[in-house]
């Protein structure tokens, strides 16, 4: 007799074990999914295998149940469940909460499947043939990249290459090279908005037969429908958005993150896994033995620190494919602006230089970014923003006591009537929507199409793709867009990138704004100038002297990494530890505010005194009350090399927690992209 600890799929704490049944004639092994019968329900409940063994105690051999049936058509690797495992102390979540990343989303559509029409979006960019020859630093680094796939070596490259350099060109040969071995390969992107493009490259070197596609907007039965392909062996290939990096292939040789610094490869979501270490971790495994290759011109400040710590081969690239110079870039005072009489959002540089490209037949960007959910306090005069004397980050302006706080340490103070620093009184809450900007461009350019793209603007199926097609084809002139628009995208008549308020990412109250800011500039300005002529891009800020500001417009990264890994070592920030946040919510303001303190309290109990200080006190969260549940935040800072004990220590309050009953849920996540 066999039998198996199976996970129930049961989202509660207090069923976050295995529990062991008899097998009897069912063949299951490791990822088998089972149903069994559970607690005192009539009801079957699904669960997944998570091992098999020969013997259990003797003592409960006549108290197990035995499973009832197997569901034959999904079957996940023991490498996934090795790989969920994992997570569960990583990221201090529950097995199925790790577990689902791996099952397909959705049921068996009973209809004939999808033709590849329903699944892979067509062209809307302009004719990109395949590069016939290599540059020089593009051969060099493909040579690295093929070595390590032929020897099935566990290798990590940064492909460090500045915007038009060709990037995706050996990302390509390097998957060549990967399935010509008969293995597997994964292909990430950080916006489905990039995701066509990417597919359209793709297909057009190894056909539509050998790819499939995974991300969120698609249907839960097209999911399932890939999900079965990929599970299959049908496709060799997998392309997608973040949670493509589960995909249950198996031989696995190759994982590709394309701008790896990007935010979306974390999750915002339980489990809130980071999609670059779960590839790290799928690539170690026995099973697979493959290489990382991650992509970026403008690589986040902890994955260079890497690469200069020798843990990422560093491939260079730092010449364009086409030779052409980076774009010329011009930054514009805004406080000059403004004293000189021009309160538009629009500088009269900006307007000027969008004048002079659409006038030669050129299309125009411009990119007013408004990621997150901050309102900062600014001083237009003199472009003073109020920063915690503790933390040196911007302060957030609370709109229900009237106060700026300070997201991490929980520093308050009152709104300034005056500036502090010029005596202004033009104190404003800094910040206009890409409508604004829309409505503007509409008002001065009424012979040009505009045209916008944001969250809003393409929630309609397909929306996303017609409006890029037509910019793709030249029948919008003037694109305007949040972020979803400043990275990725490779349009050639493109001669002008405008950055409208380079200040709204530079204030978001987190450490990492100032390389957001960096990165934001950089990577949109690369959208200028990938044709024939040198492109231009237009800076609009109230802190031209700040330093994220000056190297982004001199496009030196090098310079720009010295200046904030120096910031972080003096601030023990990331790399040089890790920020933990723990959310607690409830249902009542009095149990959220409890259980923060409970943990903050239980916490300093187990540390040892000089780590104390690394526990904040509890705040309310910026989004203090959602659907009538009340939210605080408490953030953790864990010193370098202590990630392993600390997570530990979390897991045995959540443990705690749930022999206790009590309350309110705590979420664990751990180096945050935003302490909302």
């Amino acid at each position: 007799m066999k039998y198996a600890d199976v996970v129930i799929d049961n989202k509660t704490d207090s069923t976050d074990q295995p529990y062991t049944y008899a097998c009897g004639e069912h063949q299951v092994q490791p990822g088998s999914k089972v149903y069994v019968p559970f607690a005192r329900s009539r009801n079957l409940r699904e669960g997944y295998v998570l091992s098999v063994s020969e013997e259990v105690p003797e003592r409960f051999r006549l108290k197990l149940r035995n499973i009832d049936h197997v569901d034959e058509e999904v079957c996940l690797t023991e490498e996934c469940i090795r790989t969920a495992i994992w997570m569960r102390s990583r990221y201090v979540c529950r097995y199925i909460d790790a577990i689902r990343c791996f099952t397909p989303a959705g049921k068996k559509r009973v209809r004939a499947a999808a033709s590849e029409e329903d699944l892979i979006s067509r062209s809307f960019a302009e004719d990109d043939p395949q590069i016939a020859e290599l540059t020089r630093e593009q051969a060099e680094a493909l040579e690295k990249i093929a070595q390590a796939i032929d020897r099935r070596e566990h290798i990590r490259f940064l492909l460090y290459g500045v915007t038009g350099s060709g990037k995706t060109e050996v990302y390509i040969r390097a998957v060549e090279r990967t399935i010509g071995q008969g293995r597997t390969a994964i292909v990430l992107v950080p916006e489905i908005s990039l995701t066509p493009q990417m597919i359209e490259r793709f297909s057009a070197v190894f056909g539509e037969e050998q790819i499939a596609i995974v991300h969120s907007r698609m249907t839960q039965t097209k999911r399932y429908e890939q999900w079965q392909r990929i599970r299959s062996g049908q496709v060799r290939i997998v392309i997608g958005a973040r949670s493509a990096v589960f995909a249950p292939l198996e031989d696995l040789g190759l994982i590709v993150i394309d701008e790896e610094h990007e935010s979306t490869y974390k999750s915002d979501f339980t489990p809130k896994y980071d999609a670059i270490e779960v590839a790290l971790k799928r690539l170690a495994d026995r099973a697979n033995r493959g290489v990382l290759l991650l992509g970026s011109a403008t690589p986040s400040v902890a994955t260079f620190s890497r690469a200069a710590d020798g843990i990422y081969q560093l491939l260079p690239m730092r010449s364009r494919y086409n030779e052409m110079e980076l774009p010329e870039v011009t930054v514009v005072d805004m406080r000059t602006e403004l004293r000189e009489g021009n309160r538009s959002m629009l500088s009269r540089t900006m307007v000027s230089q969008m004048q002079e490209q659409l006038d030669a037949g050129r299309q125009v960007m411009l990119l007013q970014n408004r990621r997150g959910y901050s309102t900062f306090v600014s001083c237009r005069e003199c472009g003073h923003v109020a920063v915690c004397p503790e933390c040196g980050l911007s302060l957030t302006y609370h709109r229900t006591n009237r106060k700026l706080v300070c997201h991490y340490c929980g520093h308050e103070e009152e709104i300034p009537q005056v500036c502090p620093e010029c005596g202004s009184r033009y104190i404003r809450y800094f910040g206009s929507g890409t409508e604004k900007v829309e409505e503007t461009v509409r008002e001065l350019f009424p012979e040009f199409v505009t045209d916008r793209i944001d969250l809003d603007s393409v929630s309609r199926k397909g929306e996303l793709n017609r409006r890029l097609k037509a910019f793709g084809k030249g029948q919008t002139n003037i694109l305007i867009g949040t972020q979803m628009i400043a990275k990725g995208l490779d349009f050639r008549n493109v001669g002008m990138v405008g950055i409208v308020a380079a200040d709204l990412s530079l204030n978001i109250p987190d450490y990492r704004s100032p390389e957001r800011t960096f990165q934001l500039i950089t990577q949109a300005a690369g959208r200028a100038g990938r044709g024939s002529i040198r492109g231009k891009v237009v800076i609009q800020t109230y802190n031209p002297e700040h330093y994220a500001i000056g190297f982004s417009a001199a496009q030196n990264y090098d310079g720009f990494f010295a200046e904030e890994l120096e910031f972080r070592r003096l601030m023990s920030y990331p790399p040089f530890s890790d920020m933990i946040q723990v959310l607690i919510t409830a249902k009542s303001f009095e149990e959220a505010s409890e259980g923060a303190k409970s943990w903050h309290d239980r916490l300093k109990q187990r540390l040892p005194a000089e780590q104390r200080q690394n526990v904040f006190m509890p705040q309310q969260a910026y989004l203090s009350k959602i659907r009538d549940i009340y939210r605080f935040s408490l953030v953790i800072r864990c010193p370098k090399g202590k990630r392993k004990d600390y997570s530990e220590m979390l897991r045995a309050l959540k443990d705690e927690d749930m022999q206790s009953r009590v309350k309110y849920l705590a979420v664990v996540d751990i180096n945050p992209y935003s302490f909302a």
